[in-house]
């Protein structure tokens, strides 16, 4: 064991200054929402936010740089969730400690460094370590004995220590196709007793056997290589260095404990759920598994908040809802019945927040949360599990193993029950859940829900652009830094043509009707970012008499900016003088909602609180829409307050103020980082206001020079996206005119239409309303009479299936109070044994009620199962509670079969 306990704050600092003392630049940890890439949940590594300097479409002020980054590995390829609670080491959140040289040091520096840190460092004891090298089982790819041997040589080693591994363990890719390379892993022998396989009969101890006896610590990845195809690969201009250590696995070791939990990065939660619960120490280590359990959800969670993602029904939202809610449930197995997370959520915030300032920034945010999703939950567990019990229960009676996923996803739509609770207590009755049709059935709700999908990673054409830049670099057209990108002065630029693409190639000429990528030596267009669409406008060469339309820009490799559009007319070559202008009408409604949305943001901090962050945007010509967490909707009163404060700030003709600053000096200063984006070590900072600015952020967008210029501003729509989340949707400048004027007209014709004046339309209006809702009220009266008076006759028509009273008819001109009205008739006849199915025909569609008495709920009947299976051939749909569900059709051509099939469901399910 070491000869020093160094805490989790220390080995984290001894981490990055022993890499700052050898040239490197700290980096801290970007956010757990991986900015401007659509291809990840998570980050779920500290390469995350380097990825593209490794693509080739980025590069950074510095070659070297270390840092400990917040990674969330819970779903896709990386997910650890089934592990957590089960052993010492697995996490969903964890800290990653890394260092990475970007065509600069490689293999010697990078093995050399990480044994004198354990080492000499943190003192490890040099027989306690071991490292694997890469070495190809197919014997395609070179083995990496320049590695191996570079182990070899460091001082104290044990060269049998020295490990071959294969692909599976030691060949890093990033994707199918893209950077990859060798990779060296170090792992630490924690001594036999360790070992969790020792009953297993001809078990061996070894590194990579799949016992819990030797633990990988680091691996350091030696990206040498470009692979184009599953058989080809090409070595990379410059080679890089990236290398990832998990920081909770080693400051158990250096702290002398086996576990992870019993470490003093994560202890304190698990003693902050002993208080809570009550336990003697012997009672905590015989519920070892809910203990880390919600220890580690809670850390996650935490920082998933305080990053801006808040429990939900999609996408990152569900999979923070599900954390909250797992944990909630596991908390309910020792006797955690309400709700505890916030306070264990304390306990986090007070280890983490002095390395990680953002949790404590959003502490209310993160403890609120917390709690009203436990609250959520605890409104909706019981009825859940009842109703998972009773699947799963019938399941058992038919002699099945398998959940379908269907089912589980209505559990979840219906009773907040996520994929993962569903799944763990099957598993706990031997039972599973089929997974592929649950993640099918909330693809299907995500798309409905217009929330999309995550797409895959492009970069099969940087090389393409890259050759041409060093091509263009090479011959002086192009600087050093590639295309000059500024597209905050004028909006009109001069230049060469250095590059035409087309179908993906690079072509001397081309033609009318092409579609075109143009490489110009600077550009003042604006690249999509921030929420901001892309510039348009035209390229035109005058002297040859050519026109490009521009409908995108783009940035598909490192120094590369391309204006995508059509020839119009002529045809432009390369060489060709051109002059590339912004369309500036567009320009300027993009900048006018742009200001916009920072003055609404400020806006909504004033009239709701800090807690109402940006949780997404889009700045467009013709709107805006500008997405922010809170619990609720906004009243009337509210948005009217919103509106008019930014108008005010409209109408002060505030300044604009734009300044380039190092990131960690504005974020001190309080300039506002937004959700999901991705900054580099220099940023531009956006100041509104006098002596003291009212809005202070971080963005790299165009914007007006005052606010004046904005005209005015009109809230569209405001309305909820996702649980915790709205949206509110607005316009300015032209379109706020003519909105405006549109409305205008709209009152005048009413006006006619009443034969009134402008002022007396309310009046008026109100009067025929009152007028109309009488009339509604006697035609729904006179309705009821006539429905109640023929249902009496059709009482007696219920018939007697498998014991029980089925009821079924069809009431012309009831609508749905009147149907749910004559089904607590049929109730209060028949309280017991009794499935009643009513229906009638409203505006051509069919509308279904469903009633089924208490007694047959506990025997397994469900109304809105029963109502679905009737509304399904009629193109519709519905559900609704176990006594009393409501359904839909399309098509009530085929109703009277479809209620003479309740008989046969009723007979089926209480055979």
């Amino acid at each position: 064991m070491p000869d020093k306990k160094f805490t989790g704050a220390e080995t984290r600092q001894t981490f990055i200054d022993f890499f700052l003392e050898r040239g490197h630049t700290f980096v801290p940890s970007s956010s757990l929402v991986p900015g401007g890439d659509q291809t990840l949940l998570f980050t779920n590594a500290g390469m995350v936010q380097f990825k593209d300097v490794f693509l080739g479409t980025d590069k950074r002020p510095y070659t070297r740089a270390a840092n400990s980054q917040k990674c969330l590995r819970v779903a896709g390829k990386h997910n650890d969730l089934d592990e957590v609670g089960r052993d010492n080491t697995h996490h969903t959140f964890f800290e990653m400690l890394g260092n990475w040289s970007f065509g600069d040091y490689y293999k010697e520096e990078a093995i050399t460094w990480a044994w004198e840190l354990l080492t000499k460092v943190w003192r490890i004891p040099k027989d306690r370590l071991w490292s694997t090298y890469f070495q190809d089982e197919k014997g395609e790819i070179p083995d990496d004995d320049e590695a191996a041997n570079i182990w070899r040589k460091q001082p104290g080693v044990d060269s049998s220590h020295v490990l071959p591994f294969g692909r599976k363990d030691n060949f890093w890719e990033m994707a199918e196709t893209g950077p990859c390379g060798p990779c060296s892993e170090i792992h630490i022998d924690l001594g036999l007793e360790a070992c969790d396989m020792k009953e297993v009969r001809g078990h061996v101890c070894r590194v990579n056997g799949g016992c819990t006896r030797f633990v990988e610590l680091w691996n350091l990845v030696f990206i040498q290589y470009n692979r184009l195809s599953p058989s080809e690969l090409e070595p990379l201009p410059a080679r890089h260095v990236d290398t990832g250590a998990g920081l909770e696995r080693i400051v158990a070791f250096l702290q002398g404990t086996t576990s992870n939990y019993e470490a003093d990065l994560l202890s304190p939660m698990m003693d902050t759920i002993q208080r809570l619960v009550g336990h003697t120490k012997a009672e905590r280590d015989a519920n070892l598994t809910p203990y880390r359990v919600i220890t580690d959800h809670a850390r996650s969670a935490t920082f998933l908040i305080g990053d801006g993602v808040i429990p939900g029904n999609i996408g990152r939202n569900y999979v923070c809802r599900m954390i909250v809610r797992r944990a909630a449930r596991f908390g309910g197995k020792i006797g955690l019945d309400e709700p505890f997370l916030a306070k264990v959520a304390e306990s986090v915030i007070e280890i983490y927040g002095g390395f990680y300032p953002e949790i404590v920034e959003n502490r209310t945010t993160i403890l609120d949360n917390l709690s009203r999703e436990e609250e959520r939950f605890h409104q909706t567990v019981e009825s859940g599990m009842e109703r998972l019990e009773q699947l799963l229960q019938r399941l058992r009676d038919q002699g099945e193993g398998v959940l379908p996923g269907e089912q589980a996803f209505d559990l979840y739509a219906t009773y907040g029950l996520p994929l993962e609770i569903t799944r763990d207590v099957a598993r706990e009755q031997g039972l599973e859940v089929a997974e592929a049709g649950f993640k099918k059935a909330m693809d299907e709700h995500r798309i409905a829900s217009g929330a999309g999908a995550f797409g895959d990673l492009e970069g099969s054409e940087v090389d393409i652009y890259r050759l041409l830049v060093q091509d263009l670099q090479s011959q002086s057209k192009l600087g050093i830094d590639g295309v000059n990108y500024n597209p905050y002065d004028a909006l009109e630029i001069e230049g060469p043509v250095l590059a035409i693409v087309h179908a993906g190639e690079p072509v001397q000429k081309v033609k009318p009707g092409d579609k075109v990528e143009v490489l110009l030596p600077a550009t003042r267009f604006y690249i999509e970012a921030g929420g901001q669409v892309s510039d348009t406008g035209m390229i035109t060469g005058a002297a040859q008499g050519w026109e490009i339309r521009v409908t995108d820009i783009r940035k598909p490799a490192a120094g590369v900016i391309v204006h995508a559009g059509e020839v119009m007319r002529g045809e432009p070559r390369v060489g060709d003088w051109a002059v590339a202008a912004v369309d500036t009408v567009r320009r300027k409604d993009i900048v006018r909602n742009h200001t916009a949305t920072h003055l609404l943001h400020a806006a909504l901090h004033e009239i709701l609180g800090r807690h109402a962050r940006q949780a997404g945007s889009l700045v467009a010509p013709d709107h805006l829409r500008f997405d922010f967490t809170h619990p609720v909707g906004l009243t009337a009163e509210e948005l009217d307050q919103i509106e008019r404060n930014v108008n005010a700030r409209i109408l002060g003709n505030f300044p604009l103020r734009t300044a380039l600053k190092p990131l960690q000096q504005a974020k001190a200063e309080g300039a506002m980082a937004l959700f999901g984006e991705k900054y580099a070590e220099i940023v531009r900072t956006v100041t509104i206001g006098d002596a003291e600015p009212f809005s202070y952020e971080l963005c790299g967008g165009t914007h007006v020079e005052v606010t004046n210029d904005i005209g005015l501003f009109m809230i569209v729509t405001e309305g909820s996206i996702a649980a915790g989340i709205r949206r509110i949707e607005a316009v300015t400048g032209r379109q706020a005119y003519e909105m405006v004027e549109g409305w205008r007209g709209l009152l005048r014709r009413l006006a006619g239409t009443l034969n009134a004046n402008l002022e007396q339309v309310p009046a008026k209006v109100e009067s025929l309303l009152a007028e109309l809702g009488q009339a509604r009220k006697e035609i729904a009266g006179m309705r009821q009479e006539l429905a109640s008076t023929e249902f009496d006759s059709v009482l007696d028509t219920a018939v007697t299936v498998a014991g029980v009273k089925v009821l079924t008819a069809t009431l012309p001109n009831a609508d749905a109070d009147t149907l749910r009205q004559m089904c607590d008739r049929f109730r209060q006849k028949y309280p017991t044994h009794g499935v009643a199915v009513l229906a009638s025909i409203i505006d051509e569609r069919p509308v279904l009620i469903a009633a089924i008495t208490e007694d047959l709920v506990k025997r397994g009947l469900h109304a809105g199962e029963l109502v679905k299976f009737v509304a399904t051939p009629l193109g519709g749909g519905g559900g609704g509670k176990p006594t009393l569900a409501q359904a839909g059709g399309k098509d009530a051509a085929g109703l009277q079969d479809a209620l003479e099939s309740v008989k046969m469901w009723v007979e089926e399910k209480l055979r």
